[in-house]
């Protein structure tokens, strides 16, 4: 037998044709093993693109999810955090998961319906989660999960659902009704939902990538927004708003997603590992999300800059009143089964 680690290539050439093509497999066959161990300590790259800046609580949590998996797997899965729209914009990331040029996202649950998921929008129905402990309730329990299990056939494995608290409405006028809304362009994600809602109180609602949205309110291109507390913080928005109030109309969620085929191909001791860091990360971004928006409010009104308008329990009816009608318009696109299921899982059903 040959010594191949005791082999030249050019020894190998000085042999018979049979011995050179044995000699030779042997010094290749020695090399392959010699670099397999370096090729096999490559890590798995988890790209994870957000719209966000790190100090958000979705940031936060991203910057956890990395920590905790690349220690749970010692280190054989590095996750690489993209903050604040700097490899994809809110538009983009999407197509971008679909093809494999990213493996995760957390993109609000608004986001799936132009990927033929209409069902999501049931979630940015008015009013639909009475209280904190319910969406928790809804979006861990069989409703939530159903929701998420609907994504697989476009290619995406549906994670968690990462928190953000109520949405709060905001403009350079005072909005203490909802005739107050009449005129104005309102920025919003892209639901439709979302668009009926505002349309049915005369406001002009306005798609828009998040990351625009500063420039947009400071020259006018917008009048105005509806997003939670910490969001107007961490991208300074509330200095280019006046008047804020707290109608916390919507509930704004994340759906931590990531490419299926990537996901399924993970090593079966790997994935358990990356579950648990996402469960971890998970658990931190809802525990941490009510407190942000609660300082991020007392922020705001420190600064005397803008004005916060805590609607009356009657002012609130009033609010309520003026939405409440989007749930029959949406039932046409949305479909009545699901907005039933939503309303019977909130504790709501009629």
């Amino acid at each position: 037998m040959f010594n191949a680690a005791q082999i030249s290539m050019g020894e190998a050439r000085k042999m018979t044709p049979f011995k050179w093509v044995i000699g030779a497999a042997a010094l290749l066959a020695t090399a392959a093993i010699t670099v397999a161990p370096a090729m096999a300590a490559d890590p798995i790259v988890i790209k994870f693109s957000h719209v966000v800046t790190d100090a958000a609580p979705k940031g936060k949590a991203a910057i956890r999810f990395k920590e905790l998996a690349e220690k749970y797997t010692d280190g054989r899965v590095k996750v690489e955090v993209y903050p604040n729209s700097t490899l994809y914009k809110d538009g983009e990331e999407l197509e971008a998961l679909q093809l494999g040029a990213v493996q995760m996202l957390a993109p609000s649950t608004a986001k799936f319906a132009p990927l033929g998921v209409k069902q999501f929008e049931v979630m940015d129905l008015p009013y639909l989660f009475p209280s904190q402990a319910i969406y928790d309730s809804t979006t861990t329990g069989p409703f939530g999960q159903k929701l998420l299990g609907m994504l697989e056939p476009k290619g995406i494995k549906g994670l968690a659902y990462w928190d953000n608290g109520f949405y709060v409405i905001s403009a350079n006028k005072p909005l203490i009704k909802p005739e107050d809304l009449k005129g104005l362009k309102l920025r919003i994600s892209g639901s439709k939902v979302d668009d009926e809602t505002l349309r049915s109180m005369g406001a002009l609602p306005q798609i828009m990538a998040f990351s625009e949205l500063y420039q947009a309110l400071q020259s006018g291109v917008v009048d105005g927004a509806q997003n939670t507390a910490s969001n107007y913080t961490t991208q300074k928005l509330n200095e280019v708003q006046k008047f804020i109030t707290t109608t916390y109309h919507v509930h704004l969620q994340y759906a931590v997603i990531v490419n299926k085929k990537f996901w399924d191909g993970l090593p079966a001791d790997i994935r358990p590992l990356v579950e648990k860091a996402m469960k971890e990360a998970t658990d931190y971004n809802n525990s941490i999300a009510q407190k942000e928006n609660a300082d991020a409010l007392a922020a705001i009104k420190a600064t005397g800059k803008t004005e916060i308008h805590d609607p009356t329990p009657d002012e609130q009816k009033v609010w309520r009143a003026a939405m409440l009608p989007v749930y029959k318009s949406a039932e046409s696109r949305v479909g009545k089964p699901i907005i039933e299921e939503a309303l019977k899982a909130t504790g709501q059903a009629q």
